[in-house]
């Protein structure tokens, strides 16, 4: 495989996934512990209140934090200026949210069709505020390069939030003392961040508003995309909740689980992805985007597809295991809903963005949700719980089609040059023969859940990384890293174990 510009993405995304594990199982942590506290219609209603939260968070943003990786690269030594615009800006939209969602609250629990929800929803406003403007932390790290200092960020960050919010729930036992929690999480982290840009920033970090109207003109209609996206993304949950109660929305959402992991492999590839492209742009190497897509896309599809393979092939023990059998219906709603995920793969999101095609992705992503809206009730009167994923599933497809569409004509490429479909194919392929031995092994063995979901994961995992090491579509630098990276915890171990020896 040719070497190609990307070759600074592979690293520094590792270095950004690897402090996301942590996350990773701490945020699997937190939804076992509470489906055994609560009973199904409190945990419904917890995942209500958050699903107000998380499409807020999105909504409130406006683009001004994210767009940090369109300014800072070519203008890093503004970055005061840019992070104090931003936290000013989300700090008065934070305060208009919480006020409107303290005044609102019957309606918003109305909407929910859940009027429990009304004596929490100001907890979620508090702690909205503070969450927006901490958002920003690990993206200006990253922005400056601290892949290292971000990944140890990310870590310590999920830990704490984790901590935060099960230590009251096991103390107490209830959904107040889980919401007191998360504001005091928002009250550490927002606190973090102050302390961390007194030291980068000392100098500029005030108000400019001339880099303030720059900022807003290109935020505006990146967030108000933004705020398209989340709506049309989280609707399918709020039809669901609208039309059913609290125990099968919890249900549903259980089957619509997220999988963190997912999201921060996803999120750190493209951070890392749209900062390179953006040093080319500005270098006048603006071909060198289109390889830096390709390989994005093809380092992605090496972690991703596997992953939704994996999970597919232990989803009844997993969901089970993690949540009890009394959501063992739940299962065949996360199958559909993990198989969508492979729509991730494509990061084209990032690359019109690099190329400030805001008013593209306003567009996309008004088809999703003008899709998702004519048909969601058709399908969910068609299909039940099913129909709510299948039309998202619909939407995003035909979505994800129209931005391809819109990169061909960017990079002015053929359909075949696009995407590298051949090293696709070839990590299906492999996916697809590592799943064979762990599926024999599944029907053979006769055992509970737990030691079948372990022999079965660890069979694929295993029968894959062979594949990928002999066949995978990887050049041999890249190869090399991954076995470095994969022996580093047993040399360690060796290591540690020869040290104990030598000290007894």
């Amino acid at each position: 495989m040719p070497n190609t510009p990307a070759a600074a993405i592979f690293r520094p995304a590792m270095v950004l996934m690897s402090g996301r594990i942590l996350g990773f199982i701490l945020a699997f942590i937190m939804p076992i512990i509470l489906v055994r506290i609560f009973t199904q219609q409190e945990f419904g209603t917890y995942k209500q209140l958050f699903l107000v939260f998380n499409t807020l968070l999105v909504i409130a943003q406006m683009g001004m934090a994210e767009s940090l990786y369109y300014f800072l690269p070519e203008d890093s030594d503004n970055t005061g200026k840019y992070v104090f615009n931003a936290i000013s800006i989300l700090g008065v939209l934070g305060l208009l949210i919480a006020a409107g969602l303290w005044f609102f609250r019957y309606k918003v629990a109305a909407l929910l069709n859940n009027m429990e929800t009304a004596e929490y929803i100001s907890y979620i406003g508090i702690f909205l505020l503070l969450m927006l403007m901490a958002v920003m932390l690990e993206i200006v790290m990253t922005n400056k390069k601290q892949h290292l200092l971000a990944s140890a960020t990310y870590a310590s960050s999920d830990l704490f939030h984790a901590l935060c919010f099960i230590i009251p729930v096991i103390l107490y036992g209830n959904l107040y003392a889980l919401l007191l929690g998360a504001v005091g999480f928002g009250i550490f982290r927002f606190g973090v961040l102050l302390y961390y840009l007194h030291n980068q920033c000392r100098s500029g970090f005030q108000v400019d508003s001339v880099l303030l109207r720059k900022h807003l003109a290109y935020a505006i209609p990146f967030g108000l995309a933004g705020m398209i996206e989340i709506i049309q993304v989280k609707y399918h949950l709020y039809a669901v909740s609208y039309y059913f109660d609290a125990a099968t929305f919890a249900l549903y959402a259980i089957g619509c689980l997220q999988i963190p992991l997912v999201d921060y492999v996803m999120t750190s590839t493209s951070n890392v992805m749209m900062i390179n492209m953006r040093e080319k742009v500005n270098d006048g190497r603006a071909p060198d985007v289109l390889l830096i897509w390709q390989d994005a896309t093809r380092k992605l599809a090496l972690i991703m597809i596997p992953m939704i393979g994996g999970l597919l092939l232990i989803a009844p023990e997993l969901i089970v295991l993690l949540f009890t059998s009394a959501y063992a219906g739940s299962i065949p709603i996360f199958m559909l809903w993990t198989s969508g995920m492979l729509l991730t793969i494509l990061l084209t999101d990032g690359v019109l963005r690099v190329f400030a095609e805001t008013r593209f992705l306003i567009f996309q992503n008004l088809v999703r949700l003008v899709l998702i809206a004519v048909f969601i009730r058709w399908f969910l009167t068609s299909y039940g719980l099913f129909g709510a994923v299948l039309v998202t599933l619909f939407a995003n497809i035909v979505a994800r089609l129209i931005a391809l569409a819109r990169l061909r004509n960017i990079f002015d490429v053929s359909w075949s040059i696009l995407l590298p479909w051949h090293s696709l194919g070839v990590i299906f392929a492999i996916s697809v023969c590592a799943a064979i031995p762990a599926l024999l092994i599944k029907y053979i063995l006769d055992i509970s859940n737990f030691p079948l979901l372990l022999i079965t994961g660890l069979v694929y995992v295993l029968t894959y990384y062979f594949l990928l090491c002999w066949y995978g579509p990887m050049d041999q630098s890249e190869k090399k890293m991954l076995i470095q990276w994969t022996e580093m915890p047993l040399s360690r171990l060796f290591q540690f174990s020869r040290l104990s020896r030598l000290r007894a």
